[in-house]
């Protein structure tokens, strides 16, 4: 979203806002966990004009997911006795045109006033902090001549006790799903994408994730290939480059000059047993043939991001495990340049050198040397930008600029550009989708002109149908909204987006509806997602059967038991990176229920039946309308076990906001009427 990067209170804003019957019931609760105004029942409107959530004007800044409300505005909320208190940002919209005052109350139902102020006139933004505790509602006041726009802004919020959650909070209607992710077995198992794209004579950087009991012997061969031992390493002569496997640290590297398919045979083996899998490196002009997967800066560390905390979550991925289930990109956002004029002296100093070449800020005193680090781990390296003059932030931005920034990238050693529409909207010039392409294609071009791969994620929330042309600016993933945060409503509204946008995903372009708001995260001091545990499924299942792009935003020095057992379900995320690429449409849409069915490479179906109602309920798979003959062998994906199979019709149970996500594997009879049964035909 669009975010005036001269404005602290919005880029505080950007900071703070915000299955099957038989399982385990499991909660998450945190002390004083806080839910913002979006987050609550604010239905409840007794004034003539109704609410709304959007933007709100105080004393010249703008507060995006706001309570909008015209006077007289009186709105109940409800509590449920679980509140500890409430703390409101509020005041007269800026932008009336006549500046009549107002008066803001909080009070109670029966009339008890908690806070006031009157003759509030536009330019004064109010700040209140009443007592909550007992109370089962709470009522927002705003009165004065008819029709005064004003609003309760961003950074209002209520504060529930341990355990406690607002009326309107999913885990006060439904079980919650527990840990379903089986531990992992000791035997080996490989994970990770059958495919790796990579343009002709550019760096490989590839860490084979494996999971089983170590110690682990880990071998790799190539078809028609001189090997040879050389000390820890084996060299894999292919096309007169060298391929180098180091099996202690599970690193791949090396170059291939020649255009073609590379298949590597990669054999694990342990005193429980042995698994092999063949990664066929494609060597061509198309890369990201799978969604990248792993971690960024911004929702764990913002705007105070520094290059230990990014060295400290690489080594989290080896010690958690995460890196054997695939997950592999390490991503600086926002704050890793300078800002001269911030309150954060580490940010001051030049922002560009004498030649215009880009400066790190104080945080990060050797940036090659960081992406060095990660390299040698076998990560990927992503960093942050904006084709306007400033990121987000208020940071250095790439305008005018890019073929350099492009430059500095490269030089450094990154993989990954994450570019942030942010202030461009300020310098753009044209109308309509040429105005949203240029920027996109001008870093694109200099991008492509580098000596090694960086895979380009365009950021600017989905403007002008931004799947239709993605690829051809050079992206290789586009948001399709704007910030997703851990509110029901947020990813709901992603998913609903995503009806409209599964052709556009294919190998090599993905459609990104955000990072995942699981584990903890800045916004709630890191007390853990607001979603319910209901919610994360939901979350994971549909990003996975989209194939978007998985990066995790929370601390990974942190990682509770639930959301590790999230992030380590390889049945799942292979769903996500399957070689076909093919994201899955909403075949089913109810408006109370959805069905999500995507096909797989090897000829199984994903599918997700998602409840969006409060209550658990039925939902029934009509396999045969769908195209599905025969028998199919129905596949839990989280639970990582058979069902049963499964003919013409398959129902379950699915608790209140989760998604029960199975795979058919074509069993007895089993085929398909249609071509594609995404489209149905």
């Amino acid at each position: 979203m669009k975010i005036l990067y001269s404005d602290l209170s919005v880029r505080l804003a950007r900071m703070f806002v915000l299955p099957c019957a038989v399982a385990a019931t499991f909660t998450t609760a945190f002390a004083d966990v806080k839910y913002d105004i979006p987050m609550m029942d604010v239905s409840r409107e007794a004034g003539p004009h109704g609410t709304r959530i959007g933007d709100v004007c105080l004393a010249g800044k703008k507060y995006w997911a706001s309570l909008c409300v015209k006077t007289p505005s009186r709105v109940t909320i409800p509590l449920g006795g679980g509140a500890v208190s409430l703390q409101a940002v509020c005041g007269v919209d800026c932008r009336n045109e006549v500046a009549q005052p107002a008066t803001f109350r909080i009070v109670t139902p029966d009339g008890r006033v908690l806070w006031e102020r009157s003759g509030i006139k536009k330019g004064v933004k109010l700040d209140a902090k009443v007592e909550l505790t007992g109370l089962e509602s709470v009522v927002l006041e705003v009165s004065g001549a008819d029709g005064i726009m004003a609003g309760w802004a961003f950074g209002t919020h209520f504060e529930f006790a341990d355990g406690k959650y607002p009326p309107n909070d999913i885990r006060m209607h439904t079980p919650q799903l527990g840990i379903l992710t089986p531990p992992e077995s000791e035997k080996p198992r490989i994970n990770g994408p059958v495919v790796y794209g990579v343009r002709p004579g550019h760096p490989i950087i590839y860490r084979v994730p494996v999971t089983g009991l170590r110690p682990m012997k880990i071998s790799i061969a190539a078809k028609n290939a001189k090997c040879a031992k050389n000390r820890s390493e084996c060299l894999c002569v292919l096309c007169g480059r060298k391929i180098t496997f180091n099996p202690a640290t599970q690193v791949l590297t090396g170059s291939i000059d020649e255009p073609g398919n590379y298949p590597l045979t990669i054999v694990a083996e342990n005193a429980k047993g042995k698994s092999e899998k063949t990664l066929t490196i494609k060597v061509g002009e198309k890369i990201s043939l799978t969604p990248a997967m792993g971690w960024n800066s911004w929702n764990c560390f913002s705007w105070n991001v520094t290059a230990a905390d990014v060295r400290k979550a690489a080594d989290a991925f080896e010690k958690t495990g995460l890196a054997d289930h695939g997950w592999s990109y390490v991503n600086i956002d926002d704050f890793w340049q300078n800002k001269p004029k911030s309150w954060m002296k580490d940010l001051h100093g030049p922002v560009r050198d004498g030649n215009g070449k880009i400066n790190t800020n104080k945080r990060f005193p050797d940036m090659k040397g960081l992406v060095d680090y990660l390299h040698s781990k076998g990560f990927k390296a992503g960093i942050y930008s904006s084709p306007g003059p400033k990121t987000c932030g208020g940071c250095e931005g790439s305008w005018q600029h890019e073929a350099q920034d492009a430059a500095a990238y490269a030089e450094w050693g990154f993989d990954y550009l994450k570019h942030d529409w942010c202030s461009y909207g300020d310098v753009a010039t044209g109308e309509g989708i040429e105005r949203a392409m240029r920027p996109y294609r001008i870093m694109g071009e200099a991008l492509k002109a580098q000596n090694r791969d960086i895979v380009f994620s365009l950021c600017q929330y989905g403007k002008e149908n931004v799947g239709s042309w993605g690829v051809k600016v050079g992206g290789q993933s586009w948001r399709t909204t704007g910030d997703v945060f851990d509110r029901w409503s947020s990813i709901a509204n992603a998913i609903k987006v995503l009806k409209t946008q599964w052709r556009y995903a294919e190998p090599g372009g993905w459609n990104d509806p955000d990072m995942l708001c699981i584990g903890k995260m800045c916004w709630n001091e890191f007390k853990g997602s607001r979603l319910a545990p209901n919610e994360q499924y939901t979350h994971i299942s549909l990003w996975a059967l989209a194939a978007a792009p998985l990066m995790i935003g929370c601390d990974m020095t942190k990682l509770d038991d639930f959301t590790l057992s999230l992030l380590r379900n390889d049945e799942v995320i292979a769903i996500d990176q399957d070689p076909l690429g093919k994201a899955a449409a909403c075949i089913v849409d109810k408006g109370s229920y959805d069905i999500w069915a995507r096909p797989l490479a090897d000829g199984s179906i994903a599918a997700g039946l998602l409840n969006y109602g409060l209550k658990e309920r039925e939902i029934a798979f009509d396999m045969q309308a769908a195209g599905m003959e025969g028998e199919w062998t129905v596949r839990d994906c989280w639970r990582q076990k058979n069902e049963g199979t499964a003919k013409g019709v398959y129902k379950t149970r699915v608790y209140g906001h989760a998604t029960h996500l199975v795979r058919f594997i074509p069993a007895r009879g089993a085929k398909l009427r249609v071509r594609d049964i995404r489209e149905g035909r």
